[in-house]
């Protein structure tokens, strides 16, 4: 898996994201990686220049979202590990305000502190009022969008299923017309034939406008002729980027097949590892955790504080050997 195609150079195109050496681990309380801890990207560079459709592919907790997350500047990085239309994803807000940098992910959901979790967002609204009230946007790009993700704009939020509103939340997103998109997972909720135009809407952006969208997914169906690059992630860090002729060429299987036996050989090899390890250094691994327990371990203490005992919108600790307390005022009101 170390094999590395550069992306090819083309007269006319320019370089839109720049990734350097980024290295980056989620920080602790005091805004520093807790001392000890192992970095969740490490030494991870990559280049897409304008028009590229680059397919993020990896396993779960293979660093995807987070390495979207930080090119869409919701992570403080270094200015110079990354940069997108040249300039820094997180210290330049102009990036995203304009529109011209673009992240759409996760769940059009919010947590209620001590209520729920994970609650979608289902006011009583309709999709009309929430699409035309972003300003600034081109109507026909407007219409477009509408017709090609099949809303009907008198649906109401508190009544749509869960593709429904996926669809609203899309089309808001994509309103403005962006440089760089980011998208992580967003089609996960949608039919086959939703699904299908709208990809086929990006690509048409990418190939009239320029545009660069990097899109991370485990659903490959349909997109054997979609992406024009694809970047395979393992444990944070960069295993392969190749231009998707070339896998045609190097591989006879389908795109799913040809992903599927990527990690399954990571998957093998990381069992193999932890095989290893449990047969020749269990028992001293275990000595050092009960070490750091009994001595109180910088690291794991970080992460106790950031916790701070509650997890959003649950009515119970999340720290092992707790009881439940709940905060009021500057009291703890033992349950």
């Amino acid at each position: 898996m170390d094999v590395h195609f550069p992306s090819p150079s083309m007269e006319g195109r320019k370089p839109m994201i720049a990734i350097n050496g980024l290295k980056f681990t989620y920080p602790g309380i005091d805004g520093h990686p807790p001392p000890g801890s192992t970095p969740l990207i490490d030494d991870f560079s990559l280049t897409l220049n304008s028009g590229d459709r680059c397919l993020l592919v990896g396993s779960n907790g293979a660093g995807k979202t987070t390495i979207l997350k930080i090119l869409g500047g919701k992570h403080m990085v270094e200015p110079h590990m990354v940069r997108v239309l040249g300039r820094s994803a997180f210290h330049d807000t102009s990036l995203t305000a304009s529109g011209d940098l673009c992240y759409l992910g996760g769940e059009w959901r919010r947590d209620v502190a001590f209520a729920g979790f994970d609650v979608a967002i289902q006011m009583d609204i309709s999709a009309e009022k929430m699409i035309f009230g972003v300003a600034g946007v081109d109507t026909q790009r407007r219409a477009e969008l509408i017709k090609v993700l099949d809303v009907d704009l008198s649906w109401r939020l508190h009544k749509v299923s869960d593709g429904q509103r996926r669809r609203v939340q899309i089309c808001m997103g994509l309103l403005k017309t962006f440089k760089v998109l980011l998208l992580d997972e967003i089609t996960v909720d949608l039919d086959v034939l939703a699904r299908a135009d709208l990809l086929n809407f990006l690509r048409k952006d990418c190939q009239e406008r320029g545009a660069t969208i990097i899109y991370a997914t485990h659903i490959f169906d349909g997109l054997e002729d979609w992406p024009s690059h694809i970047v395979y992630v393992a444990h944070g860090k960069l295993q392969l980027m190749m231009p998707m002729d070339k896998v045609k060429e190097i591989s006879s299987l389908s795109l799913m097949r040809t992903v599927e036996t990527w990690l399954r050989k990571e998957r093998d090899e990381e069992r193999m590892r932890r095989k290893e390890r449990k047969a020749c250094g269990l028992p001293e691994f275990e000595k050092r955790m009960e070490e750091s327990r009994v001595a109180g371990d910088p690291a794991r203490a970080a992460v106790r504080v950031v916790n701070n005992g509650w997890a959003a919108g649950r009515l119970h600790s999340t720290v092992a050997g707790e009881e439940n307390f709940v905060l009021s005022s500057n009291r703890v009101l033992r349950q």
